[in-house]
């Protein structure tokens, strides 16, 4: 490893002679930005190619790794006059500013001829690749579930579990800010998280130092809208899905801009209705379990979003942002678990039957402060203030009732309920500066944050026909963790076809997990970490020629144990089926190298290989003390390796007819000896493939058909899984101008997209599978509103907010 560091850092002291970036801004003759123009520049000498480039959504373009030379340059857009800029010339100065390019009006009279441009759905960038959505098919009637099943090099398991690359431990973020949310939390919020309100998403597979260096597959970053046309703006939708049960969503945003201030918001109401169906048949000392889960979900959330950006000069922007989620559900789940002697299976000796009932309230609020400073050119400082908070209320009633073989005559009973109450509150402060220097772009940075979440778990027996709390079961465990990070980065072309990049940061990290016991006896010591780690990070690409670029990227992550993971006392479905915690999971270390080819600006392959020591893992095993029970619970095996291969191909197969593929597939390796027989040792190959065509039908429809197969795997440390497959279709037309846009949608209309598998451990063997609503089918309608200029295409901005963002 020490090689590794040495020539990171070696690389980066080594420069040769100086290359440049040429950058501007295009609009047209209405001042707005052209965004998706075509932006060519050339060699005055001979008039050959140099690098080709496109516009972003603001009108900035940027051609980086120029080497020194007078060159001119061309942009092309339909609809308006081509335009020819000469007389650049890259010498002194690395950064050759052109500042403000204006098109001039091809003569065509727009309000016959209309000109649309689409979003490309992916885009390769040296840093992440971004799934986009608003401009898309893809932007009206989808999740934030759906959405990442498309997503390059992502796949979402059939328990809504994300991994990246093969690669579990995936960090959330929105809009950069990160999101503490896990399990059926973060399942919960995506599938909430209407399409209507997400502009891209962001897949950072090996972030740089920059980023905090939690999350061993990377960061996901999702993207929420900010309408740029200047005047009032808005749009309204709604979604309305019906499979087994149904769910509706309506939604609305709105925005108002000028040169002075940008105000946004968005507010949304979520009515959703599912179920879980589950079947477990497991054999343990010498007994024979046959479990049935029957859960179903009634929820009723409601989101907003409101914001400000103030602008103060040309230099600095000041802004806020407020958030919220406020979510009430009520969950039952049936469970009924047949035992039986392992040796005679149908002899049936008793029955368990648990029917949970539990009403759930959710509630998260976050605010931001940020603050940004344009020093000049490519000189930057940017301070972000923020605090969330997110709490959990459950009530649930568990009736544990056993009866005989016929269910006739009840044996015996036992009646608790569980009040869990949590409380999670984040507050975060974060410094960023960067520069040119060098010919190239240094960043150095310094964050701090603070994580305090208490967690209550009481338990009560009734007794009689009163409910009476048993200390014995019930805990309260907090957990407060402070980690102070600072970093330096530097990216710098080496010439015209090498650019190298690096950083490292540094993570101290002070921790405590302490569990209250209400009975002495159960007392335990907190749980303390104290530590500093490094995390460096590196990468080269090479540009060969024109169309091809090859990547290499490193990076060191971490993951650490939270509150949900450490908690030891037990979360059960029923008193002979549950999951617990392991207040001693040590934190995951995890080393990424990854290798990529981009070819065409737009098909991208990628090889990927980590290595993580102490992964933190999910195993099932049997109760230690009662002989019928098992449980769910968190270890850490001792290494896990995975081997993994992406590759996304945009593919327009005729005019109009579209296809994209994402292809991915990785051989994992989990290796662990916990004693007494205890052992870990499992590999699996697993592959997955996603496609999705649209097709320009007559009289302005739009056609999809889009669908999954995932081949099979490993979940956690040993649960090996079948393959699992989905077929989805869609059809969707735009009225009133392009205003209107309404689709019809039906998803996994096989209905295959269920989960079956087993695993075996310690003693426990386990075959389970299970079904969701999956199939269902969906209408929305979203009708945008305002002063959304169609004829001239663009998205109107402040001219200093055009000076302002080049080159970041």
């Amino acid at each position: 490893m020490k090689i590794i560091y040495t020539c990171c850092f070696a690389i980066l002291a080594f420069t040769i002679h100086a290359q440049h970036t040429i950058q501007g801004v295009l609009q047209d003759p209405e001042g707005a930005a052209v965004e998706f123009a075509n932006v060519a520049l050339y060699n005055s000498a001979d008039s050959t190619m140099t690098k080709v480039e496109t516009t972003d959504e603001l009108g900035i373009f940027k051609f980086q790794a120029i080497p020194k030379g007078n060159y001119f340059l061309q942009a092309t857009m339909v609809g308006l006059a081509d335009l020819t800029k000469t007389n650049i010339e890259a010498n002194s100065n690395p950064i050759v500013d052109l500042g403000i390019l204006a098109f001039g009006d091809s003569g065509v009279d727009l309000s016959e001829v209309t000109v649309t441009a689409s979003r490309a759905m992916v885009e390769v960038k040296p840093d992440r690749t971004v799934f986009n959505v608003e401009g898309t098919i893809n932007s009206v009637g989808e999740n934030g579930v759906s959405l990442l099943r498309k997503a390059p090099g992502v796949v979402v398991d059939n328990n809504n579990n994300v991994s990246v690359l093969g690669r579990t431990g995936v960090l959330f973020y929105v809009d950069g800010k990160r999101l503490p949310l896990s399990g059926d939390d973060l399942s919960n919020y995506l599938e909430n998280l209407p399409a209507e309100q997400i502009d891209r998403i962001d897949i950072i597979s090996n972030p740089g130092a920059k980023y905090e260096a939690e999350g061993n597959a990377g960061i996901v970053d999702i993207r929420l809208k900010r309408d740029k046309n200047h005047g009032s703006n808005g749009s309204i939708s709604t979604t309305v899905s019906q499979g087994r049960h149904p769910r509706y969503n309506v939604n609305a945003s709105g925005n108002y801009r000028n040169k002075l201030l940008n105000t946004f918001g968005t507010l949304g109401y979520n009515h959703i209705e599912s179920f879980n169906e589950m079947r477990f048949q497991s054999v343990q000392n010498g007994i024979y379990l046959d479990e049935f889960d029957d859960m179903y979900n009634d929820e009723d959330a409601v989101n907003f979003r409101f914001g400000t950006d103030f602008y103060l000069g040309k230099k600095h922007i000041l802004g806020f942002l407020v958030g919220g989620r406020n979510a009430s559900s009520l969950n039952t789940a049936n469970n009924s678990i047949e035992l039986s002697d392992a040796s005679n299976r149908l002899q049936i000796d008793s029955i368990l039957i648990s029917d949970n009932r539990a009403e759930n309230e959710r509630t998260q609020n976050t605010y931001n402060i940020n603050y940004r400073y344009e020093i000049k050119n490519n000189q930057s400082l940017n301070l972000d203030l923020d605090y969330g908070s997110y709490g959990f209320k459950s009530e649930r009633l568990q009736p544990n009732r056993y009866y005989d073989a016929e269910t006739n005559e009840l044996l015996t009973e036992n009646i608790n309920t569980l009040s869990t109450p949590t409380q999670i509150d984040i507050y975060t402060a974060k410094l960023d500066y960067e520069q040119a220097l060098f010919g190239g772009q240094l960043g150095l940075g310094t964050k701090l944050s603070r994580v305090q979440s208490d967690n209550t778990f009481l338990f009560f027996n009734k007794i009689g026909d009163d409910f009476f709390q048993n200390n014995f079961r019930s805990n309260q465990f907090d957990y407060d963790e402070n980690v102070y990070a600072g970093y330096v980065s530097f990216a710098r072309p080496l010439n015209q076809k090498w650019n190298v990049s690096g950083g490292l940061r540094m993570e101290q990290t002070d921790a405590t997990g302490n569990l209250q016991a209400f009975v002495p006896e159960l007392q335990e010591p907190p749980v303390e970490f104290n530590y500093l780690s490094w995390f460096p990070s590196f990468g080269l690409t090479y540009t060969p020629k024109q169309m091809h670029s090859f990547a290499f990227n490193y990076g060191r992550r971490i993951n650490r144990p939270d509150y949900n993971v450490l908690n030891p006392f037990n979360n059960q479905l029923s008193e002979i089926s549950y999951e617990k915690g392991n207040p001693f999971l040590q934190p995951e270390i995890v080393n990424n190298f990854e290798l990529g080819y981009t070819w065409q600006y737009r098909y991208n392959f990628k090889i990927a290989y980590s290595k993580t020591d102490d992964q933190i893992t999910r195993l099932i095993a049997p109760d230690d003390i009662d002989p019928r029970a098992n449980f769910i619970t968190w270890a850490n095996l001792s290494e896990q390796t995975v081997w993994s291969f992406n590759a996304s191909l945009p593919i327009q197969i005729a005019k109009k007819w579209n296809a994209y593929f994402n292809l991915g597939a990785n051989h994992t390796d989990n290796q662990a000896d916990y004693g007494d027989g205890a052992v870990v040792d499992v590999q699996a190959f697993s592959y997955n493939i996603y496609t999705q065509h649209t097709f320009d039908l007559p009289s302005k429809f739009k056609g999809e058909i889009s669908g999954y197969f995932a081949g099979p795997g490993v979940w956690g440390g040993v649960f090996l899984y079948d393959p699992s497959w989905s077929l989805n279709i869609g059809l969707q037309r735009k009225f009133l101008q392009d205003k209107l846009n309404v689709k019809l949608s039906a998803s996994d209309l096989f209905y295959e997209s269920g989960w079956q598998g087993e695993s075996s451990f310690n003693g426990l063997v386990s075959a389970g599978s299970g079904n969701w609503d999956s199939r269902r089918i969906s209408l929305s309608l979203s009708y945008r509103f305002g002063n959304d200029n169609v004829k001239s295409r663009k998205r109107k901005t402040g001219l200093e907010e055009e000076g302002k963002r080049v080159g970041n």
